[in-house]
C-alpha cells in the first residue's frame, strides 16, 4: 500500500470512529459510553481505536473543538450575517439560520449539555467565555456608530446582539433537540416573531423626547400619540 493509500485510510479510519463517537455521547453519555462501543459501531478493532485516539475524553474534546470551529467559519452563513452588523434589523435572518444550524448539528448541540452535567463544562469554557469579546470585535464600532446617530436607543446593542444569538440558539435547542416542541405555548414562528416585536420595542411604552427640568433633570412622559 502506497504512503497516499495508508494516509487516507487512516484518515478515513478517524472519522469512522468520530461520527460513531458523536452518535453514541448525544445518545448515551460521556460515561456511560465504553470504548468498546466505539469500536464496535465504528467497525474498528481496540489496538486500531486506541491507535488514532488516547483516551475517550480525546474523542470527545475533538467533536467539541470540530463543532466550535465549525461555527466560527468566516464562511459560515451565520458568521457572514454577524460580520455584517445589520443589527436588529436583521433579525429574522439571524433566526432563520440559527434554526438551521441547530437542525444540522443537533448530536454536536447535545455535547454541550453533556460536557455541562458530567465535566461541569470544562471542554465548553473558554468558548463562552470569549463570546462577550468576539461580538464586541464584529459588532461594536459598527453599532456604536448608529447609536451615536441616534439610530439605536440607550441600550447596548451588542449585549442586544448576544442576547438574541442566545435567545434563538436556546429556543431551537429545546424545540428540537429536546423533544419539546412548543414549549412557549406557540409556533416557532409565532415565539420568534414576539421575542423580536420585544427586543426591538421593548415592553414599556415608548415615551416622549426628556425634557430638561429647572434643576437639569429629565422628565419623560408617556407617549399619548
Amino acid at each position: 500500500m502506497t504512503p497516499r493509500r495508508q494516509q487516507d485510510r487512516s484518515k478515513i479510519s478517524h472519522e469512522q470512529v468520530l461520527d460513531a463517537a458523536l452518535e453514541l455521547f448525544s445518545s448515551h453519555g460521556f460515561g456511560a459510553t465504553s470504548m468498546r462501543q466505539i469500536a464496535d459501531r465504528s467497525g474498528l478493532s481496540m489496538g486500531n481505536l486506541y491507535h488514532h485516539f488516547p483516551s475517550k475524553e480525546s474523542m470527545f474534546e475533538q467533536l467539541i473543538e470540530r463543532y466550535f470551529e465549525r461555527l466560527q467559519d468566516p464562511e459560515h452563513p451565520l458568521q457572514k450575517l454577524f460580520a455584517r452588523a445589520n443589527f436588529p434589523e436583521d433579525l429574522e435572518d439571524m433566526a432563520a439560520l440559527i434554526e438551521s444550524v441547530v437542525e444540522d448539528n443537533a448530536p454536536y448541540i447535545l455535547l454541550i449539555y453533556v460536557d455541562v452535567v458530567e465535566f461541569r463544562g470544562e471542554h465548553i469554557r473558554g468558548f463562552y467565555e470569549g463570546m462577550a469579546a468576539r461580538f464586541q470585535e464584529v459588532y461594536g464600532e459598527k453599532l456604536e456608530a448608529r447609536q451615536r446617530a441616534g439610530e439605536l436607543g440607550d441600550a447596548d446593542p451588542v449585549v442586544g446582539a448576544i442576547l438574541a444569538a442566545r435567545w434563538f440558539f436556546y429556543f431551537f435547542t429545546v424545540e428540537k433537540c429536546f423533544g419539546a416542541p412548543m414549549h412557549f405555548g406557540m409556533t416557532p414562528q409565532q415565539a420568534t416573531e414576539e421575542f423580536i416585536r420585544l427586543l426591538r420595542y421593548g415592553l414599556l411604552p415608548r415615551t416622549t423626547a426628556p425634557e430638561p427640568t429647572a434643576s437639569g433633570a429629565t422628565d419623560a412622559t408617556p407617549d399619548q400619540g
